[in-house]
């Protein structure tokens, strides 16, 4: 059987949902709000995540992203003239790593989940 797939969405909660939404509106997604406790929010028509107003400690801590970008230089001057975590306790923003695939930085979000943006050679 062969699956024609659109999509893959992942599922992240948040510790503080209103700061985690406000946070991820600030980064440049686009969030369509589908109940009081959910939201899905695009960076373009097919990716996209689910947050959740949920919080177990060690799901958030154990939950990774990677998002491949096409300028990594680029995205990590944007996201440090957003200033965000002098904004948002907790976030972390780190510098550009080198690896035999190809290069990344580190964000971690309000909730402490870990996002990889990154760009192969």
């Amino acid at each position: 059987m062969k699956h024609v797939a659109k999509s893959i969405r992942a599922f992240i909660g948040a510790k503080n949902y209103e700061s985690s939404r406000n946070f991820y509106n600030d980064l440049g997604f686009v969030e369509t709000v589908l109940s009081k406790d959910m939201s899905v929010f695009h960076v373009s028509d097919s990716l996209s995540f689910y947050l959740q107003d949920a919080y177990v400690k060690d799901w958030i801590d154990n939950s990774m992203i990677f998002l491949e970008v096409d300028d990594l230089d680029r995205h990590l001057a944007e996201i440090h003239d957003l200033k965000l975590p002098e904004k948002y306790p907790g976030v972390r923003v780190s510098k550009i790593v080198d690896d035999v695939w190809g290069r990344e930085f580190f964000v971690h979000d309000p909730s402490g989940v870990l996002w990889h943006f990154g760009e192969f050679k």
